[in-house]
């Protein structure tokens, strides 16, 4: 089967290969209101379903880029298929974020997203573990879907996920920003 681009390509074919996932990164930013350019399709799945993912990805002329224990990259040079990052989580991880999340119709097909409390836990977790790399792309993201959201920041809540999935500076330069 042809497909129009990478995430109708990965909806379709990971759903009849029963491979879990959540697409994540600038398509999610930009569902709730925030908008964010992207190059790539990132999506959330179990390190353990990777080789079954690349291989489907592979019959569609993908190869092979980066892989890190958390993260993979597969490149296309089709210029309808965009590159696809995928991100490793553990099950439960995915578990919770596909039960919580929203399906949307996206490209064609049918897709998870993360409810836009985890995907500001995912952001938050991201700077905590790469703040050189992560921190000015994520932070902005963050505030944006703050605001365009009305995501109350003033509540405990809101400072308790600073703090378990980020950290007490964090949550400080979002409040002072946002205050």
């Amino acid at each position: 089967m042809e497909y129009k681009n990478a995430l109708s390509l990965v909806a379709a074919e990971f759903k009849n290969a029963a491979i879990p996932c959540v697409l994540v990164g600038g398509f999610a930013v930009n569902y709730y209101k925030a908008s964010r350019s992207t190059k790539d399709a990132d999506f959330l799945i179990v390190s353990s379903d990777f080789e079954k993912a690349a291989a489907i990805l592979e019959c569609f002329q993908y190869k092979r880029g980066t892989r890190k224990e958390y993260f993979a990259r597969m490149e296309s040079n089709d210029l309808r298929l965009m590159d696809v990052d995928f991100l490793f989580v553990d099950p439960e991880t995915i578990a919770q974020i596909l039960k919580h999340g929203e399906k949307i119709k996206i490209a064609g097909g049918i897709i998870t997203i993360p409810s836009l409390e985890h995907l500001i836990s995912l952001k938050l977790h991201a700077i905590k573990a790469n703040p050189k790399g992560r921190e000015l792309i994520d932070l902005v993201d963050i505030i944006e879907l703050i605001k365009r959201n009305n995501f109350d920041f003033h509540s405990s809540s809101f400072r308790e996920l600073c703090l378990t999935y980020g950290t007490q500076d964090l949550y400080q330069k979002i409040f002072k920003f946002l205050e």
